[in-house]
């Protein structure tokens, strides 16, 4: 019998004496707190000067650290410190009666109240009858609020008198998701702290020397896509990690990358980028197999559109600034592919992509079956893709051409990207007819290029060229140009699209640093100019037309060759 209660015991102790890595490595004092900074030194600085606000909200996303901070601020205002004789203090010591009983929530003097459940006037009508009393053995009478944007309006009012005006014995710490729910008559009587999305290189950090602790083993590549995934939430972060420590010790073994993608069943960045191209190739099929792949392995469709906006968000940056960080662990050919993706996709084809999907966004969360969801959405931005864009479309109703899908089970989009299949469905009578829209041109100056675009009405590229871009070189196949500051720079895109479909050859836009010589076409014509009127003012004809007229000066010029040379007095004047 004896022995029997042993064995029950034993297992008593061992049921629930596991901790999930967020509790274990919660933050104790403000010295483990990560990522919030510019708080505790605000608070460091009330502390130090005795100026402690009865009031305190503190809001920001899931996971960063609100209640911690909460608890953390209640042991820094009741801590007595190892002699009991203590006084507040920014760095509470973790080890005084009143320091353990609040880690161990069982100090009657600190309430922790869940406003999600407890958002009645009643309960808050119960908890402005306690304010009156004393605290017990604490030095304050700490209320924690937790959601409290969840309380109801009558809670609300219920608690502002007491709230501006509290006894000298009670403290507030409201913490809350949704700030913006809270009561502007609440925020004013608290002081508020915003805590901010911890940083990926913070979490790194943070989530090394946990798995340190817990002898895990996990390569640098899956830690960081951990990080990611958990969007500046610690808890997040740490709720990933658990799954992945516990895999890792179980295994004994390293995890990789590909080890964390398909424990929590992320799809793989790089194919992100692959799939992305075959979308805007045309390509269905193809991009319908690798969706059906992935859902195989475990990848969520609506994560695989969350990315794919992602993806198309990059692509954006990297099309205004080519040296946008990629910011994830990528191989050089789906690099390549993304450089690539981001000269020969022009915005309104990025932009028209991002409207798709994030509209397709809530489709998926309402569809009774996601993955068909995706395919619809996929297939739409497809064929959407093989659509002119307006001004294209503007120009094939000028010269009499319209689009035509094929009606057959391929699509066509695949020849170019972003621009349609367009063919010619005039009767024959009119075939031999070209449209001049259509003719490719063969350039050998940059000046001709110039004209090209103007004779293409494209006048918004050619005063871009003109006056805001530096030709660097221009060799055969190869065009260099650097932008003067306030530039737009997606220039060399627009044009290496424009070359792409109207000129012959193949040539490769580039954008490159400013040389100490090098200026825009306006800025030559100008100093042209300046050169010929200094020309022109030196001229004796202009010059006796001065001293006759002083002040005159010149308003337009002819060249130099048609002005009469001075041959005698008469011919001067």
């Amino acid at each position: 019998m004896e022995e029997a209660d042993k064995n029950i015991s034993e297992l008593k102790s061992q049921v629930g004496s596991y901790q999930v890595l967020a509790r274990k490595y919660r933050p104790t004092d403000f010295s483990s707190l990560i990522g919030q900074d510019a708080m505790v030194q605000t608070l460091t600085n009330a502390f130090d000067s005795k100026r402690l606000a009865h009031a305190y909200i503190l809001t920001g996303v899931r996971g960063v650290g609100k209640t911690t901070t909460a608890r953390i601020i209640a042991k820094a205002l009741c801590c007595v410190g190892d002699n009991g004789k203590g006084k507040e203090t920014i760095n509470p010591c973790g080890r005084c009666d009143m320091c353990i009983a609040i880690s161990e929530d069982r100090l009657m003097d600190v309430m922790e109240m869940d406003a999600a459940s407890r958002r009645g006037i009643s309960d808050i009508r119960e908890l402005i009858d306690g304010v009156r009393y004393k605290p017990v053995s604490a030095r304050y009478k700490i209320y924690i609020l937790d959601e409290v944007h969840m309380l109801t309006s009558e809670a609300f009012n219920a608690l502002l008198k007491t709230l501006e005006e509290p006894p000298p014995h009670v403290k507030f710490i409201f913490a809350t998701t949704e700030i913006r729910k809270v009561p502007l008559t609440v925020l004013s009587r608290c002081q508020r702290f915003d805590l901010r999305r911890v940083s990926q290189a913070h979490l790194s950090e943070h989530f090394k020397e946990i798995i340190r602790l817990e002898n895990a083993k996990i390569t640098s590549g899956a830690l960081q896509l951990i990080c990611r995934v958990a969007d500046g939430s610690v808890r997040d972060g740490q709720s990933l990690l658990d799954q992945v420590v516990t895999t890792s010790l179980r295994d004994n073994r390293e995890l990789d990358e590909s080890d964390v993608r398909e424990l929590l069943g992320l799809s793989d960045k790089n194919r992100i980028f692959e799939l992305l191209r075959l979308i805007f190739g045309g390509e269905v099929e193809a991009t319908l197999s690798i969706l059906d792949e992935d859902y195989k392995s475990g990848s969520d469709p609506l994560m695989v559109v969350q990315d794919l906006l992602e993806a198309i968000h990059t692509l954006t940056r990297m099309k205004i600034d080519q040296e946008t960080d990629l910011n994830q662990s990528v191989s050089d050919e789906i690099r390549a592919l993304i450089e690539d993706l981001s000269v020969k996709l022009s915005m309104a084809d990025l932009s028209r992509a991002w409207q798709v999907l994030i509209k397709g966004l809530q489709e998926i969360k309402d569809a009774p079956d996601r993955l068909q969801a995706v395919e619809m959405i996929i297939l739409r931005l497809i064929f959407l893709s093989d659509l002119p864009s307006p001004s294209e479309a503007i120009k094939l109703l000028d010269t009499g051409e319209i689009g035509q899908q094929d009606s057959s089970g391929k699509h066509n989009a695949g020849s170019k990207v972003g621009t349609g299949s367009i063919t010619n469905t005039k009767p024959d009578s009119n075939t031999s007819k070209k449209s001049k829209s259509n003719e490719k041109y063969s350039i050998s100056s940059f000046q001709e290029l110039i004209n090209i675009l103007d004779e293409e009405n494209e006048r918004i590229l050619m005063l871009d060229l003109v006056n805001n871009a530096r030709l660097e070189s221009f060799n055969l196949g190869k065009i260099e140009i650097s932008l003067i500051e306030g530039a737009s720079r997606d220039i060399p895109q627009r044009l290496q699209k424009f070359i792409r479909e109207k000129v012959q050859d193949s040539w490769a836009v580039s954008l490159t640093s400013a040389g100490a010589l090098s200026e825009t076409l306006s800025e030559q014509k100008k100093r042209t100019e300046d050169a010929r009127r200094v020309e022109i003012y030196k001229h004796p004809w202009v010059q006796k037309v001065q001293e006759n007229f002083p002040g005159a000066t010149i308003q337009n010029y002819e060249d130099l060759s048609s002005f009469p040379e001075e041959k005698d007095e008469r011919g001067s004047k």
